[in-house]
């Protein structure tokens, strides 16, 4: 495999808040995606999911707590637990999470 570019593939997107694979960890999907400043509405997993925020910051609320990520941060979303984003997140963001989370 050769080396990625993570943030140059983000920034290269069509959309924010839509992301590409860049690869697999065992049964784990790596994605990268672009922030732009927009909320996402809430959603759950069925499996852990990990955020990391390469660049920016991510603006999140899990549970009904706010969690302010900046560059170089990363947080775990525990399964089963209610998480958006707020408006203002920004950057890239790296996602690890398992099929059919």
């Amino acid at each position: 495999m050769s080396s990625i570019n993570v943030v140059a593939t983000a920034a290269a997107l069509p959309a924010a808040w839509s992301s590409c694979t860049l690869g697999k960890v065992g049964a784990a999907s790596v994605k990268v995606l672009r922030m732009d400043s927009s909320p996402v509405r809430e959603e759950i997993h069925g499996a852990d999911e990990v955020l990391l925020v390469l660049g920016g910051r991510l603006e999140l609320l899990v549970e009904g707590t706010e969690v302010a990520l900046e560059t170089g941060e990363m947080y775990r979303v525990p399964a089963g637990a209610r998480h958006a984003v707020g408006p203002g997140s920004h950057g890239t963001l790296l996602i690890v999470e398992e099929p059919g989370a």
